[in-house]
């Protein structure tokens, strides 16, 4: 059950920063930084295998594989544009975090914009 070692890394790492924080906050963030890092990677890892079964059901369904992988790209700009902003809130930067998250939502807009305009020049043909 990889979940239990998630949260057991996140048990440990809260442990550790609660002693860490009153003794070295400074070392408190690297850790905390580091205990997210390993988290973020160990998830990363299961992501390969959602790819596949999106892109088994999207081959099924005959959808074009540039709607799939501009769908992924925004999904990943999107979690990682949270975790980001996640890590500078735990450092204490909620300033820097909003800008995090800023740049992200312009990132999803950039990524999506050539399905919007597919999609509004499918809408413009159908109009008489």
């Amino acid at each position: 059950m990889e979940i239990l070692q998630v949260v057991g890394l996140g048990f440990i790492s809260v442990a550790l920063l609660t002693v860490l924080k009153q003794q070295k906050p400074e070392i408190a963030v690297l850790l905390s930084i580091a205990a997210g890092v390993t988290i973020f990677l160990f998830v990363l890892g299961k992501v390969s295998s959602i790819i596949q079964v999106l892109e088994n059901l999207a081959r099924s369904a005959d959808v074009n594989n540039f709607y799939l992988t501009t769908i992924l790209k925004i999904v990943g700009i999107a979690y990682i544009g949270d975790f980001g902003a996640q890590v500078c809130r735990d450092a204490g930067e909620s300033a820097i975090a909003s800008k995090v998250e800023f740049a992200a939502k312009v990132l999803v807009l950039i990524v999506a914009l050539p399905i919007v305009v597919g999609l509004l020049e499918t809408i413009t043909r159908l109009l008489p």
